[in-house]
């Protein structure tokens, strides 16, 4: 046997990957800047990725839900009417630290989407780093897609931008806008209804990275 075959051979024993595990996160803040807005909480639902059959499934049995108790109360009544975390549920929160410590237990190294991920994102890397998380000076070390961009890519004759346009456009309803976990279902069914398109474009997680890299670029070009 030569040294190429040696080094490219396969085991039979080691089989080959068809599923995957994919994390929708959404989260509730005090604010728009991902640069100075407090964390308040984080849903996550899994869906999980057959690429033999090209099936797409919502997992909600493996779901994640958290509030967190922030370094300041927000008392301002515009914000907590968006997301309904009044100022009692912010002191019933979970500590930054426990919290995190939870969600990336249950993310594991999952790969992870948002519709806008770029701030979801930002916003928890940087309260990663605030909590001093071991390992994660840098943040999350997860790979992020934005649903969004997908949603551009696949569906160019859509004029879309915003979460409740794309459910508009899909005929979804929210049973709890901007409540972190409802959101985070309502993300997954746009996922879903986008799916066929990307199924008969995608066979691998780089495939979905490509699409997403289309979906910017005509998102920048439209």
């Amino acid at each position: 046997m030569s040294l190429f075959d040696w080094l490219t051979r396969r085991s039979p024993s080691t089989p080959q990957l068809t599923h995957e595990r994919w994390v929708v996160v959404d989260v509730e803040t005090s604010g728009l800047d991902p640069q100075a807005a407090q964390l308040l909480a984080i849903a996550a639902v899994a869906v999980q990725v057959d690429w033999t059959t090209r099936k797409l499934s919502i997992v909600p049995g493996d779901s994640f839900e958290v509030d967190i108790r922030p370094e300041t109360v927000v008392k301002d009544k515009g914000n907590i009417l968006v997301h309904g975390i009044g100022q009692n549920r912010q002191l019933q929160g979970e500590s930054l630290k426990d919290a995190l410590n939870d969600f990336v237990g249950y993310i594991g190294d999952a790969k992870l989407m948002a519709f806008h991920a770029w701030f979801d994102k930002a916003l928890i890397g940087r309260h990663v780093q605030m909590a001093m998380l071991p390992g994660m000076a840098k943040g999350l070390p997860n790979t992020w897609v934005d649903i969004e961009k997908l949603c551009v890519a696949v569906h160019t004759q859509i004029k879309a931008h915003s979460l409740d346009e794309w459910m508009d456009e899909f005929g979804i309803t929210c049973a709890a806008r901007h409540e972190a976990a409802a959101d985070t279902f309502a993300e997954c069914e746009v996922l879903q209804r986008i799916w066929p398109r990307i199924a008969a474009q995608s066979t691998s997680w780089a495939d979905i990275l490509r699409l997403e890299k289309e979906g910017r670029w005509l998102a920048r070009n439209s």
